[in-house]
């Protein structure tokens, strides 16, 4: 068993007592953060006891929150054997993925009816940055944090809480698999391929659009 101590040690502090935040939803943002930025890799054992002296929180806390993630989908717990994090089939992926897929497409057009002109130049700032980040590393960290920049800005722009966080919660399950996929050489390129289209598209329509005005 890999011990949590030199992976999420140098990183993270404890939970605060003293904050506004409840402990729970701390301890809630803590673990969702190291397991999508694969600090917690997929199918990791969460061994309470260690958890509960890094953080300073008591066992009843670190279990609502590891039920939180459950419903989220993030951690998978078995009887008599605990909890890890999750590590979805490839049906489950390819689910997951079509979901997102038809989700996504809805967000674009919501940002083409709702964003400005402003959030549009933002867009394309987020889709040159991600290109740089291709450019430059194969760190597959990086590239989900350069994807997760831009569908922030058209997730900001759709202007639809509800839709966001539909999209945030199935994109934050296929988290492993988008990984293992911006692994594969060449994968990353091909995605900016597809954004830069995306992007296109958006630009377009709000020409045409400008022209009917």
């Amino acid at each position: 068993m890999r011990s949590l101590g030199p992976t999420l040690g140098t990183k993270a502090k404890k939970i605060n007592p003293k904050s506004p935040v409840p402990i729970r939803e701390q301890t809630v943002q803590f673990l969702r953060d190291a397991i999508l930025s694969f600090e917690l890799r997929p199918g990791e054992r969460l061994v309470e006891r260690e958890f509960i002296a890094r953080l300073g929180i008591s066992r009843t806390t670190f279990r609502e929150a590891l039920r939180q993630l459950s419903t989220e989908g993030l951690v998978t717990s078995v009887a008599q054997k605990g909890a890890r994090v999750a590590s979805p089939s490839y049906k489950e992926a390819a689910d997951l993925y079509e979901i997102r897929a038809a989700l996504e497409a809805l967000m674009v057009r919501k940002f083409i009816e709702r964003a400005s002109d402003e959030e549009i130049a933002t867009l394309t700032h987020a889709l040159e940055e991600f290109e740089k980040v291709v450019s430059e590393t194969t760190d597959t960290v990086q590239l989900l944090n350069a994807t997760a920049y831009y569908y922030r800005v058209l997730m900001d722009g759709a202007r639809s809480i509800v839709l966001e966080q539909v999209l945030l919660s199935v994109r934050s399950r296929a988290q492993a698999f988008r990984s293992r996929s911006l692994s594969i050489p060449g994968r990353a390129a091909q995605v900016a391929k597809e954004l830069r289209g995306v992007l296109e598209a958006i630009v377009r329509s709000e020409e045409h659009t400008s022209e009917l005005q």
